[in-house]
């Protein structure tokens, strides 16, 4: 798939500035204060997601078994992995996967496991308290990411949690300020893009959204058939802008 190459091109080459597109994080660019600003952001994203669902849907939320789709260098595996349980990160970068290990190695968290990842997500087995993902699904044209979808929907445990936190305001791109916005830990979102519909139902997982455009929800046996025949929503020119200034 072109989408799985250019992925693996920028995490051989730029693996930091292509999860979080803020100059500091460029890899002839990066230092150690913006290195620890890239993973505090991190940490900063985790405890907001844990925050809305305990305030909205379950405030005892720990979860024991947590997937992160889409993981890059581990930016977010790692705060999940420090909350104890085991933590499996999936990516379908082979260089964003060395990276995520060599950091998870450096921060002695042994709990992490990370697997190359795939549209049936074949490597993953069992189900998981929390299936979460970040800026990942807006990269995948709809019909692929529905197959993907479906997966990461049959994951969740009956009684889990899923979600995808950034991409639930359809039709609102954020342009330079929304991003950096976004990048600081505020509200904000990257422009819709495919996977905006995709996102959307993440979202939809008999959700309630909350506070910064967290959406999470309960998930019940039999959701994944009601939500995978939403329809699915337009894409935004901002989207196609983006993806072709990274191209």
């Amino acid at each position: 798939m072109s989408t799985d190459i250019e992925w693996e091109k920028w995490g051989a080459r730029d693996p930091y500035f292509s999860v979080l597109t803020d100059p500091r994080f460029r890899v002839n660019a990066m230092t150690a204060q913006a290195r620890e600003d890239f993973f505090a952001l991190g940490r900063m994203h985790v405890d907001h997601v844990l925050h809305v669902i305990r305030c909205h849907l379950d405030g005892a939320f720990a979860p024991t078994r947590t997937l992160d789709f889409g993981c890059g260098v581990g930016r977010l595996v790692m705060p999940f992995a420090r909350l104890g349980g085991e933590v499996v990160g999936v990516d379908i970068s082979p260089s964003m996967l060395a990276e995520a290990r060599r950091n998870c190695d450096q921060a002695g968290l042994s709990n992490v496991v990370l697997l190359p990842s795939d549209d049936a997500l074949s490597a993953v087995a069992g189900d998981f308290d929390l299936v979460h993902s970040c800026i990942v699904l807006q990269h995948i044209e709809i019909p692929r990411g529905l197959v993907i979808f479906e997966q990461l929907v049959r994951r969740v445990r009956p009684g889990g949690m899923g979600g995808d936190p950034h991409h639930l305001r359809l039709g609102r791109p954020c342009g330079d300020a929304g991003r950096a916005a976004c990048a600081a830990g505020a509200a904000g979102a990257i422009p819709p893009g495919p996977g905006t519909a995709l996102a959307a139902r993440v979202g939809a997982w008999k959700t309630h959204e909350a506070g910064r455009g967290l959406a999470a929800g309960r998930y019940r046996p039999g959701d994944a058939d009601e939500l995978l025949q939403r329809k699915p929503a337009p894409v935004h020119p901002a989207a196609r802008r983006r993806r072709r200034r990274l191209q």
